[in-house]
């Protein structure tokens, strides 16, 4: 007898289910949508690369950073550069200083290699203490809690940027890099500190923390094994929010003077430098304020990007 009625469908054997998308899957597929974030990958990717290539583009240039090169400027004219727009030619990409003729394309590749070094490194001391310490407060509470919270508070009160400023005025005679690198990371651990403390609060009453608790795990095995990957995603948010907060700093430390020494070159000692040839020669101010301004503009927007992913709860507060 013959059977009639809506056709069923079968998967045939051969056929695979989909597997299910983690977490970072489908973070990445969110991104991956976002045209700022595409965009903000390919500046940071540029200048990234630019800094780590500094001497390969500089020595394809023909000039140092601290290369003079006299017939560039005119000594009549106060020393302003030979030519339009500061000096641009076949010979200097990008212009020269006035006064020094130094060339302007290797002194802002070598400068983005010490901007982002100092950033980066700061930030690594940053993040590494700060999670270190929200971990620890966190987790274990109690005194470890408030001595650690107190810690915070007293950081974050302190006049961090007249110390940063007496203390690279001070320290003369040592690098000028290693300090500055530890005096930003010295301040900015308190605020991701936090974040991760709000986070393990949270965590550490959850089902498989306490199996594992259960199972002997003893505490550095739960805070390694359990604790850490649930607070990576907030960590990695606040992390690259933190790289142009650290940009800024050290241009605004090189500005006022007490930043790296010349004649090593950072974009906030050049702009620094350039005020007093903003009206006679725009593009010596024009060129590293627009390279400072896109690399913290494509961190703050991939930062906050991966705040709404990975952190929307802290994105909503």
């Amino acid at each position: 007898m013959t059977t009639t009625g809506t056709p069923t469908t079968e998967k045939s054997p051969g056929t695979a289910a989909p597997a299910p998308r983690g977490p970072w899957q489908i973070a990445r597929a969110e991104l991956g949508r976002r045209a700022s974030v595409k965009v903000s990958l390919g500046v940071v990717a540029l200048f990234a690369l630019m800094a780590l290539a500094a001497p390969l583009l500089s020595a394809l240039g023909g000039w140092g950073p601290e290369e003079f090169d006299q017939s560039a400027v005119d000594p009549y004219l106060g020393g302003l550069p030979v030519g339009p727009l500061g000096g641009v030619s076949a010979e200097h990409w990008l212009g020269v200083e006035p006064v020094t003729g130094r060339d302007l394309f290797a002194r802002v590749v070598h400068g983005a290699q010490v901007s982002l070094l100092i950033a980066f490194a700061a930030t690594a001391i940053v993040v590494a203490a700060g999670t270190a310490a929200g971990i620890a407060a966190g987790y274990f509470g109690g005194r470890t809690d408030a001595a650690l919270s107190r810690l915070m508070d007293l950081t974050m009160s302190f006049p961090s940027l007249i110390f940063m400023i007496a203390m690279m005025s001070v320290a003369r005679d040592v690098n000028r890099i290693l300090l500055m690198t530890a005096v930003i990371g010295l301040f900015g651990w308190p605020g991701i500190a936090r974040v991760v403390r709000g986070q393990t609060l949270s965590l550490k009453h959850r089902e498989y923390v306490a199996a594992a608790r259960v199972g002997g795990s003893g505490p550095w095995r739960i805070l390694t094994r359990e604790i850490l990957p649930g607070v990576a995603g907030p960590v990695i948010a606040y992390t690259t929010l933190l790289v142009p907060g650290m940009i800024a700093t050290e241009a605004a430390l090189s500005y006022l003077g007490v930043g790296v020494r010349p004649p090593t070159p950072s974009w906030g000692q050049m702009i620094a430098e350039s005020v007093a040839y903003y009206e006679t020669d725009p593009m010596y101010f024009v060129i590293p304020s627009t390279c400072l301004f896109l690399t913290v503009l494509a961190f703050t927007l991939l930062g906050d990007a991966l705040r709404d992913v990975l952190d929307p709860r802290g994105a909503r507060s």
